[in-house]
């Protein structure tokens, strides 16, 4: 048995399929780092069923799915085949090869097939188990995995010599055997419970029967007594439900009536609905046309003071044009001046130029001939020494000065364009300026004009807002008077409410057209006179007018028939009762109280009968007097002290009297409507002055916004002049600068051509072949005096020149200065002889405008008082419709209340009547649900007009007093009563209850609970026999591990003590049980000690003794128990040479017997490879293999190369 071939498909970096054939022997996988090498064990541990994601050098398992690369996308899923040649039968399976499939997609299912089938992953380790290899994967060492099985656990070592030996097969069927033992005790358990339950269950069975056979008499006699009290309950409700229905008819038919006057009462508010409706629109246009003319009216007074104050200022301003500047005349006269001086100066700046020009002429030429004289004698000194130093060298002297003349040249010539831009510029920011400034006075004059008017808008803006804030103020001090008069109206109105007979009357005066209402409303009392009469008429101030006495009969007869109690009444309409001609004349300070009222006629007579010789005096002490001087005579102080011959009343004073409430009620009405009107007229005042404010605030923001535009364009106009300045400033200067320059640049040119000239003779004595006797000094010296008094001259002229060009400058532009003053101060006058006409024609339209406004004012005011008195109008006939609509509403909401009422009622009789009909329902299902018969046959059998027969008890006494002899009658059927029967209940429900629950099948329960205990302890019999047998399995599976274990570990121990003797020649190493007298448990430690070391504990070993250590109990497995293959990743990266070639040597002496898959570097393990496997990864991050067989072919190369 051996692996054949490999087959990845995305897994990792094999994108693409790719196929490794393998054959026995040795197979080495060489390449680069990282060129996925690794990846080929990875393979082979996941398709064998690897499901530790860090074992495969991942974080989650889907990591084995090709991630993609910048070239190729990545694949949704990873698979892998592993072919196995099973040709000796290694594998218990009937297939020559077999075929391991693993296939892992993206979203983390996985899939395994064995042969192309679909598998489980315990199908294929069970197959694998009898050939060593299992989940601890000994024949795969990966990467860092040595070290691994250096630091396990003892226990963990042990599993690597079981899965190598088939232990696992065992160990598996005893974990199912226990498995099965654990799912069986809790059977035993329930079982062993549920027969316990059954005992303890059987013997109360048998008491329970006895009681089914007692109670079935008690629910006989219990049924019979509550049959009788539900025929006696039915036939109660049925007799209500009758009556109930009677007297829900008689209220269905008042309702009606009452329906048919709230119909009535309805259609009459909807009429006096309609006509305030009608109303409303009359009184809101007058309302509106009212404060529409009120606020007109406001703006009309704010445009009439704001005209007169604009009239008043325009006219201050008005008068001759001020003159603050110089006569233009004057200034003509000075520019003209200013010409002729500046004439004569430019005169003498050309005088002086051309005495200058001559100077610098004379200077030139006799410079000229000094130096010509200079340059002879220098000449002829040097001509001697120019011969020896030779031609060549004064001729590079002359082209070089020559050169630098001809840059001197264009450098003047560059300065003089300069110069001319310079002046350019200056001229040019120079007449900007000239232009500009003339603009500035113009500016200046409308600026001016540009103050006064938002001085004014602002003026009238403040007075607007201050206006406004009046008014507020005003309407605000008005609200809160009214606010005060309502709360006060209020809280009378609420002393006067009625809560007798005459609060009945008064709400019913719609309906009654006699009654004229309380008398406090129909009298008008004098101020100060209320208490007084208050007294005076004692209980009629608190009556009820009427006009009649057939209105006072009814308003009598309506009191008793609504049991509202009691009311008096002031009647009305009867013949004068009183000639007041027969009253005696009263003193000056007394008055008949009937002249301090005002009532209707129709109740005058009855007030005067009332009022009947009553005066009114100031005091208590007037009133006694006048008594004493006129018996009969009742006086009555304005306090409320009523005195008389024969009847005296008074004191302290107590609450107010109705008519007292009343005047002052009417007071405060009154007041409060005068408060209501004097806000509407504030209000409309205000609208008026509000729109005043705001177009004000606009005109004065206009004004402002005009003045800071002004100033923006004064402070351009002074930045351009600023710049203006700083440029012809600047452009002067450059200009100065550019002259000194070119002055210099001259000087340079003129030494130059001197130079240039000296070397130039030199060169042409030194080409002569004459030579000088003597130099004579004698005419240079002469030609040097006269230089230095030509340049004497020169500089002389050259200071007059620049003097007369100073005084000629500083004067320039002076006349055009003064010309351009000239003419601003013209214009300024023109401007303002304008402005005064313009103020002028303002002033006369501000007056035109104030005389308008005040004709307007005296217009709009008489049209204010009609609409203030079309606004009453409408509301005194508003007022009237909401009293009528009051009215009926007030008849609607009673009929209403009434109507709701009887129909509440009848909706309970509904309800009841239901809830009736519901029981009796709910009765007659109870009694055919629970005892299965009809009504009729319930209270044929069990009415309350049926005898009751004797009961079962009475009846078996009767039967056994007559059995014994006794002379004894038959018990005789009784009338029904229900207070019996309900005690028959009582008793049956109390027998019942002692006697417990009762279980009518306990027999056949019994019964069937003995056969249920029978089969259920056979059943447990037969688990504990099955377990008995299941624990005799684990023994002899424990025996088949301990044997086999223990022959491999002896075995594995005995090639350890080899192989490390091998490795590590002259040291010792074994293997040691941590617990020998467990063998099915024990560890298994390592004991190594390396030559010419004393140290047994693996922690102190080096890296490559501890490789080397680990490497020896692997191949002591391996030797020991041999597995058909091996896969061994870089395990001697870490040996050097020596130790290599042993290990080479160990692994070499495996090949008869396994098949060996190593990954490496060492050149040494490849040279004792049979075939070699070469990786390699393309510059697109894909893996890419190539295969070479070593030995038994020649070393002819058969590439696969699969992308």
């Amino acid at each position: 048995m051996y692996l054949k071939s490999l087959t990845l498909k995305g897994f990792k970096s094999f994108a693409s399929a790719t196929t490794l054939n393998f054959e026995p022997g040795i197979t080495a996988v060489v390449g680069p780092n990282g060129s996925g090498k690794s990846n080929v064990v990875d393979a082979i541990a996941w398709v064998l069923g690897e499901q530790g994601a860090k074992a495969l050098r991942g974080g989650k398992m889907e990591d084995v799915i090709f991630a993609g690369t910048a070239s190729r996308p990545p694949l949704g899923r990873a698979e892998v085949t592993l072919t196995i040649n099973n040709a000796d039968g290694a594998l218990p399976i009937d297939y020559n090869e077999v075929a391991i499939t693993r296939r892992m997609f993206a979203g983390g299912a996985s899939e395994y097939e064995l042969n192309g089938s679909t598998c489980r992953l315990l199908d294929i380790q069970e197959l694998l188990s009898d050939s060593g290899i299992g989940r601890e994967m000994h024949v795969i060492v990966g990467q860092g995995q040595l070290d691994a099985v250096l630091s396990a656990r003892p226990e963990d070592r042990r599993a690597f010599i079981e899965e190598a030996a088939g232990v696992l097969k065992h160990r598996k069927r005893k974990e199912k055997a226990l498995r099965k033992l654990d799912a069986m005790q809790a059977n035993l358990t329930r079982l062993g419970d549920l027969t316990s339950e059954l005992r303890r269950q059987l013997k109360p069975l048998g008491k329970q029967a006895e009681v089914a056979r007692r109670a079935v008499t008690v629910q006989s006699e219990l049924r019979e007594a509550r049959l009788r009290l539900l025929a006696d309950d039915l036939v109660t409700l049925q007799t209500q439900v009758e009556k109930e229905t009677a007297d829900e008819q008689q209220a269905k038919e008042h309702r009606n009536r009452i329906a048919a006057e709230l119909e009535a009462a309805t259609n009459a508010e909807a009429t006096a609905q309609r006509e305030l409706s009608a109303a409303a629109p009359a009184m809101q246009e007058a309302q509106d046309t009212w404060f529409a003319l009120s606020a007109l009216a406001e703006r009309l007074r704010s445009t009439l003071n704001l005209a007169q104050e604009r009239a008043r200022s325009l006219t201050a301003q008005g008068g001759e044009v001020p003159r603050s500047g110089r006569d233009p005349e004057d200034l003509d006269a000075a520019a003209e001046a200013a010409e002729i001086e500046q004439e004569e100066k430019e005169e003498a700046v050309e005088n002086a130029r051309a005495e200058l020009a001559e100077a610098v002429s004379e200077r030139s030429e006799t410079e000229a001939m000094h130096k010509a004289a200079e340059r002879e004698l220098l000449a002829a000194t040097a001509a001697i020494a120019d011969r020896r130093e030779g031609l060549a060298k004064l001729t590079g002297q002359a082209s070089s000065v020559r050169s630098r003349l001809t840059a001197i040249g264009e450098e003047t010539n560059r300065l003089s364009l300069a110069l001319g831009d310079a002046h350019a510029r200056a001229d040019q920011a120079d007449a900007q300026f000239e232009t500009l400034q003339e603009s500035v006075g113009e500016l200046g004059e409308f600026e001016v004009g540009l103050d006064e008017a938002h001085e004014e808008a602002a003026a009238a803006s403040d007075s607007a807002a201050a206006r406004v804030a009046e008014l507020t103020e005003a309407g605000r001090e008005s609200r809160a008077r009214q606010a005060a008069l309502q709360a006060r109206v209020d809280a009378l109105a609420l002393g006067l409410n009625r809560r007798d007979g005459s609060a009945v009357l008064l709400a019913q005066s719609s309906r009654m057209p006699g009654l004229l209402g309380s008398v406090a409303t129909v009298l008008t009392v004098s101020a100060g006179a209320e208490a007084a009469l208050a007294s005076a008429l004692g209980a009629i101030s608190d009556a009820v007018a009427v006009v009649g006495v057939a209105e006072a009969a009814a308003a009598l007869a309506l009191l008793r028939q609504s049991q509202s109690g009691r009311a008096g009444l002031l009647v009305g309409g009867g013949p004068p009762l009183v000639d007041r001609l027969t009253w005696p004349q009263l003193p000056v300070d007394a008055t008949w109280a009937i002249d301090l009222v005002q009532a209707p006629q129709v109740v005058l007579s009855a007030l005067t009968k009332a009022l009947d010789r009553v005066a009114v005096t100031a005091d208590v002490a007037s009133a006694q007097k006048l008594v004493e001087q006129l018996p009969e005579v009742r006086a009555v102080s304005r306090d409320g002290d009523l005195l008389g011959s024969d009847w005296a009343v008074g004191g302290s004073a107590g609450k107010q009297s109705v008519l007292e409430l009343q005047a002052a009620l009417d007071s405060a009405a009154a007041e409060l409507a005068d408060v209501t009107a004097k806000i509407s007229s504030i209000d409309a005042a205000l609208s008026g002055a509000r729109a005043e404010a705001e177009l004000r605030a606009r005109d004065a923001a206009a004004a402002l916004a005009a003045l800071g535009e002004s100033d923006a364009q004064m402070s351009a106009v002074g930045e351009e002049l600023g710049r203006l300045a700083e440029i012809s400033r600047s452009a002067a200067a450059e200009a100065e600068r550019l002259v000194n320059q070119r002055e210099t640049a001259e000087h340079s040119r003129v030494a130059q051509e001197e130079v240039l000239a000296e070397l130039e003779l030199r060169l042409g004595a030194a080409e002569s072949d004459e030579t000088p006797a003597s130099i004579d000094t004698s005419v240079r010296d002469e030609l040097a005096d006269a230089v230095a008094v030509k340049r004497q001259a020169e500089m002389e002229w050259r200071l007059t020149l620049r003097t007369a060009e100073e005084r000629a400058r500083a004067t320039t532009g002076a006349a055009e200065g003064l010309r351009r003053q000239a003419k601003a101060e013209r214009e300024s006058r023109v401007r303002a002889e304008a402005a005064r006409i313009r103020r002028a024609a303002s002033a006369a339209v501000a007056n035109k405008v104030a005389f308008l406004a005040d004709q307007s004012g005296q217009h709009l005011s008489a049209s204010l008082d009609i609409a203030h008195l079309a606004r009453e109008e409408s509301t005194a006939a508003r007022a009237a419709a909401e009293l009528r609509a009051q009215s009926s509403r007030s008849r609607l909401m009673e009929l209403s209340s009434a109507w709701e009422k009887l129909t509440t009622e009848v909706h309970r009789d509904e309800v009841l009547r239901a809830q009736q009909s519901v029981r009796i329902e709910q009765l007659v299902e109870k009694i055919t649900d629970e005892f299965a018969l009809t009504v009729e046959d319930l209270i044929a059998e069990y009415g309350p007009h049926v005898p009751v027969p004797a009961s079962a008890a009475e009846m078996a006494e009767y039967e056994a007093a007559r059995a014994a002899g006794e002379s004894v009658t038959a018990p005789q059927p009784m009338a029904y009563e229900r207070e019996a029967q309900q005690r028959n209940v009582k008793r049956g429900e109390r027998d019942l209850a002692l006697l417990g629950k009762v279980n009518p099948l306990a027999l056949e329960e019994f019964s069937a609970l003995e056969e249920r205990h029978a089969f259920l302890a056979t059943q447990l019999e037969d688990l504990k026999d099955t377990r008995r047998d299941l624990l005799t399995v684990v023994g002899e599976v424990d025996g088949k591990i301990l044997e086999v274990f223990t022959s491999a570990y002896h075995d594995v121990a005995r090639e350890f003590v080899t192989v490390f003797a091998t490795l590590f020649p002259g040291g010792e190493g074994e293997l040691v049980l941590t617990n020998p007298d467990d063998m099915l448990t024990t560890g298994i430690e390592v004991h190594a000690r390396p030559p010419g070391k004393k140290v047994k504990r693996l922690s102190l070993l080096s890296g490559g003794e501890r490789s080397l250590t680990a490497v020896a109990i692997l191949v002591a497995i391996f030797r020991a128990r041999p597995s058909p293959f091996y896969i061994m990743d870089e395990v001697e990266a870490a040996l050097d040479e020596t130790n290599l070639n042993r290990l080479v040597g160990l692994l070499t002496e495996l090949r008869d017997s396994s098949q060996l898959i190593i990954i490496t570097h060492q050149k040494f393990t490849m040279e004792s490879a049979d075939a070699l496997y070469g990786v390699s990864m393309r510059g697109d991050g894909i893996t890419q293999v190539i295969s070479q067989r070593i030995r038994g072919r020649d070393a002819e190369a058969a590439v696969q190369l699969q992308v």
